[in-house]
């Protein structure tokens, strides 16, 4: 009997290995790339994230009224106020920036944002976005999660379990730490209950982006042998413990991390980039941390251009409180702006000069945005209950507005936005129906968007 069926045995493990790098099947590569449910829009996503909470009456939403009453008391000019984070409400205080229209749709950009505004007709700008946390860190959690509580997987992570990964030699959700990690932690780019090959790895923007990339073996082969007896001897283990699915993820981990130690040193060598790209990203600048933005920035075009499905850039360190000026609001913001404005907008045009802009959903946003009145005398308070975040390329329309803050830029009066709105548009533009993007836990099929969610049809190109 073995002796007929010896070669059936081998097409059956061949089967196996097929159906694993295609489909990432259960008992393969986690990572392998998968179907999407319908044909995507997007095939990467890179997630400018602000930390802190931009001010969207100072950035993409004017309100005039805010300049006709500046300087008055906000619960007569504006009427019944929320709770604020620190209770400490001043005056009606204007937007520190003049606003211009940009470009053929005539976005209102203010002037904090002298580059950007000139990729205005790249970018739809969404001003009705909602969170239901005041808090920086329960609003990290909600944004980068879909929950205000701890341990749930980031939507990086669910990118990666929906889609995989397009580069076997690279992981699939990257964090490029510009040196400040979020409030919340490393939280916000777990895995949560999925499976850990589909945390975030976080790299610094630098030669050695993690710790040992550089093999320390010396003798050829010799660390290939080493993973290979590991590898034998997790998978007897697994024959114990029914394929447990953190013994699984080491293998994988590991594996991955064998195959970066040659693919990453390459990635973060940027010195074959021409100078005109350098210096189109800001590289030159006399600003440290635009350099350190625009370095991250122009990874992370190389990180899409290799497949990586899902990458987001945090702030640089060295800008004193992110975007979160409870005051000095002035010099805060136009420190983070300095920090990110060229950065960006090179990001933007160097993806469009390749052809990369189409396939790549570009996301800019903080968790929360500000008050329209004062903090003190110069700042402004958290407000979580209108602020605006843009996307662009990946299948969004360019030019393009949707939704609406009140009179004062204070709180949503059409089109709400809910973060679960946000990630289900997400998922549907890389191909994947928020409702069917689920993983068996604790009892229930949980999903990113939990029970809620509804695309933003409007916005799609």
């Amino acid at each position: 009997m073995l002796a007929q069926c010896a070669n059936g045995f081998g097409a059956v493990a061949l089967t196996a290995l097929l159906n694993s790098r295609a489909f990432g099947a259960v008992g393969g590569n986690p990572l392998a790339p998968k179907r999407p449910h319908f044909p995507a829009r997007a095939k990467n996503v890179i997630f400018l994230y602000m930390d802190g909470g931009p001010s969207q009456v100072d950035t993409f939403d004017p309100k005039p009224l805010l300049t006709k009453y500046n300087g008055e008391d906000p619960r007569k000019a504006i009427g019944k106020l929320e709770p604020t984070q620190f209770d400490n409400v001043g005056q009606v205080l204007k937007p520190l920036w003049d606003f211009k229209q940009r470009g053929h749709g005539g976005l209102w950009i203010s002037d904090l944002f002298p580059w950007i505004s000139k990729a205005a007709d790249d970018l739809c700008v969404i001003k009705s976005v909602v969170s239901k946390f005041p808090e920086h860190t329960s609003a990290n959690y909600f944004l980068h999660t879909g929950s205000g509580l701890q341990g749930r997987p980031s939507m990086g992570a669910w990118t990666g379990y929906g889609l995989g990964s397009e580069n076997e030699n690279l992981p699939g959700f990257i964090v490029l730490n510009g040196g400040l990690i979020p409030p919340g932690g490393l939280d916000c780019f777990n895995s949560g209950f999925l499976p850990a090959a589909y945390q975030a790895s976080v790299f610094k923007p630098a030669d050695l982006p993690v710790a040992n990339i550089r093999p320390v073996e010396t003798e050829p082969g010799r660390q290939r042998r080493k993973l290979d007896l590991i590898r034998s001897l997790d998978e007897s283990a697994i024959d114990r413990y029914a394929g447990d699915a953190q013994i699984d993820a080491a293998i994988i981990n590991y594996e991955t991390a064998y195959r970066m130690q040659s693919a990453v040193p390459e990635l973060m060598s940027i010195g074959g980039e021409s100078e005109a790209t350098k210096k189109l990203y800001g590289l030159d600048a006399d600003y440290p941390q635009t350099q350190t933005f625009a370095r991250q920035c122009l990874i992370a075009r190389r990180l899409v251009e290799r497949g990586v499905r899902f990458v987001e850039l945090t702030c640089p360190s060295g800008n004193g409180d992110r975007w979160d000026q409870h005051s000095k609001l002035f010099e805060g913001h136009t420190k983070n702006c300095k920090t990110v404005d060229q950065p960006i907008y090179g990001l933007l045009t160097d993806l469009k000069k390749r052809g990369l802009l189409e396939s790549t959903l570009v996301v800019w946003g903080g968790e929360f945005g500000r008050t329209p009145f004062a903090q003190g005398s110069d700042g402004r308070d958290h407000n979580p209950f209108g602020f605006s975040m843009w996307m662009a390329g990946g299948g969004v329309k360019g030019g393009f507005s949707y939704g609406e803050t009140d009179d004062w830029g204070y709180k949503v009066v059409d089109r709400k936005v809910e973060i679960h709105d946000l990630h289900a548009t997400m998922l549907y533009l890389l191909g994947l129906d928020h409702t069917r993007s689920t993983f068996r836990f604790s009892g229930r099929d949980m999903r990113l968007t939990d029970v809620h969610g509804n695309v933003l049809e409007d916005i799609l190109a």
